[in-house]
């Protein structure tokens, strides 16, 4: 499988102490027979020799510049190098954590928008890890749109969306107390939210007519009001400027109905108002191979929809399956999506 036009995909290291180097060893060996599109791990060399020794996987590692990747792949993973240490054991993060994870992230981004790869795909980080190194973003997707908008110097808004064979959904609200969701919900936010969507199925996902199902917030999608009042005030309102602007949008739906199978059937894509709302019918229905993918930026980015798994750091039991579907995910979408401006 080619990533497009021979360019390979960028994966980060994310955190070194967790999955993401285990999950990644595994497939570059298994290549061959998942016919996995090429990419290029961002991250240092003797880390990633001295974890393939504690699984026993024999994965030679090549180091390159991106352009060598590609016809590097099928010999060797290919390891564009970080210029620092990382001295973590599995399972038990340090110091050199989140300075490697972070590191690896603003060198995918800078890859991708220099044409070099074709798209980034992330391993995942630990959150709590890199806040206590001074890391200022709410997680991966936010500090993504904070470096794409730094090198563009273009306004960025990311929207995140959970994709899968069976669904795909997008929270509006993400990270949020559940306490502080309807004070954040707000009729612009739906419907800016629901335009990036819209816009990157049509792009990307090469849907020419996605359509939008919306979630209510309230139970029974507020029952008239008799459960609430935002859905009538702040939700439907963006539904019908969404349909105004010509964008196939239904709702707000009660979202204890919207997920069964034949409701599926009538959808691209659940809009949902809240992290719980959208995230556990899906994990429910694809918790192993489901993707992320980041809308909104100036470039591909999926993720495997796990996190860093520390309690299986370094065992050989961590499941590759979501890291494999994102990269074939990107490779799909970024054939789709033309080179990144900075790059002409």
């Amino acid at each position: 499988m080619s990533a497009g036009g021979g360019r390979p995909l960028a994966l980060t290291l994310g955190e070194p102490a967790g999955i993401g180097p285990d999950v990644t060893l595994t497939i570059w060996q298994r290549r061959a027979a998942l016919d996995l599109p090429p990419f290029y791990l961002i991250a240092e060399p003797d880390f990633l020799r001295k974890r393939a020794a504690l699984l026993n996987l024999d994965v030679p590692i090549a180091v390159v510049a991106p352009h060598e990747a590609t016809a590097t792949f099928t010999r060797a993973l290919p390891v564009v190098p970080l210029d620092l240490s990382i001295t973590v054991t599995p399972g038990k993060p340090d110091a050199s954590s989140a300075p490697a994870a972070i590191a690896s992230i603003r060198r995918a981004v800078e890859d991708v928008l220099a044409d070099r790869a074709v798209a980034i795909v992330t391993n995942p980080v630990a959150k709590n890890v890199l806040y206590r190194s001074g890391f200022a973003e709410p997680g991966h997707t936010e500090f993504l749109g904070r470096l794409a908008a730094e090198a563009t110097g273009k306004a960025v808004r990311p929207v995140m969306m959970l994709w899968s064979r069976e669904l795909a959904v997008v929270p509006v609200t993400i990270h949020l107390p559940l306490r502080e969701v309807a004070k954040a919900i707000t009729t612009d936010l739906i419907v800016e939210t629901g335009r990036i969507v819209a816009r990157d199925l049509a792009a990307r996902f090469a849907i020419r007519r996605p359509r939008l199902a919306v979630a209510g917030l309230n139970p029974h999608a507020g029952e008239e009001g008799a459960m609430g009042e935002e859905d009538a005030a702040i939700v439907a309102p963006a539904v019908r400027q969404l349909r105004a602007e010509g964008i196939d949008a239904h709702g707000p739906l009660p979202a204890d109905t919207l997920f069964n199978e034949s409701a599926r059937a009538t959808y691209d894509v659940a809009l949902c108002m809240y992290h719980d709302q959208a995230l556990i019918p899906i994990k429910t229905l694809a918790f192993d191979h489901a993707v992320n993918v980041t809308l909104g930026l100036p470039f591909v980015r999926t993720s495997p929809d796990h996190g860093t798994a520390f309690d299986i750091a370094g065992s050989g039991r961590a499941d590759p399956s979501s890291l494999i579907a994102a990269l074939v995910l990107a490779a799909r979408l970024a054939a789709n999506v033309p080179a990144p401006a900075a790059a002409k």
